[in-house]
């Protein structure tokens, strides 16, 4: 059983079930990246450089295209719009900025990768597919500006001894990405 977050279903913005809660799961997490990253743009951190700006500028129109694509797709079906809280980040710490995009990253990742089994219709896994291999590029390449010149791009933390990418249940993910998420969301019937 996935976390309510310890409110009441019926308070709740809820995923749903089937392919449109794991659509709604992606979408959340698009939200929040495109919301992050839409405030790293916005708010630069102290000496950030011309290649750092294009780098993170290029990942939050992606995620912002993602959100967007996600939206549109759900149509009616959508979650609302959800409100963050990005009160740890310190915005105007190179560290602090790039540690929290690696982990919204990584997360992202490993999200859908271990939703990739519950989708059931062929364009939609086709779709998530697509944007995931995105995904795992901005993974690599925020890892190469945390570690520049390293192979932590393809760490042991985010791949297996099998050579794959780590996948994570939606409740590992959801309760990961909650300290960031102020909106009540609850996940009760995806599984």
């Amino acid at each position: 059983m996935l976390p309510n977050f310890g409110i009441s279903a019926a308070l709740a913005a809820d995923l749903g079930e089937g392919d449109i809660g794991v659509l709604n799961y992606a979408y959340a997490l698009e939200q929040l990246e495109a919301a992050f990253y839409t405030q790293v743009i916005e708010t630069p951190f102290e000496g950030i450089t011309d290649e750092e700006t294009d780098w993170l500028t290029d990942i939050r129109d992606h995620e912002v295209e993602h959100r967007d694509f996600l939206k549109e797709a759900l149509g009616e079906g959508a979650i609302p719009d959800l409100e963050v809280d990005f009160s740890a980040v310190d915005f105007t710490s190179r560290d602090s900025v790039l540690a929290t995009a690696q982990t919204f990253e990584d997360l992202g990742v490993a999200a859908y990768n271990g939703a990739g089994k519950l989708i059931e219709n062929g364009d939609y896994l086709l779709a998530a597919g697509k944007i995931v291999s995105v995904e795992a590029r901005h993974a690599a390449a925020i890892r190469d500006l945390v570690n520049m010149n390293s192979v932590a791009f393809a760490g042991d933390d985010v791949v297996d001894e099998n050579g794959l990418d780590v996948a994570k249940e939606p409740a590992e993910v959801l309760a990961a990405a909650d300290p960031f998420i102020t909106t009540e969301v609850t996940a009760e019937a995806l599984v």
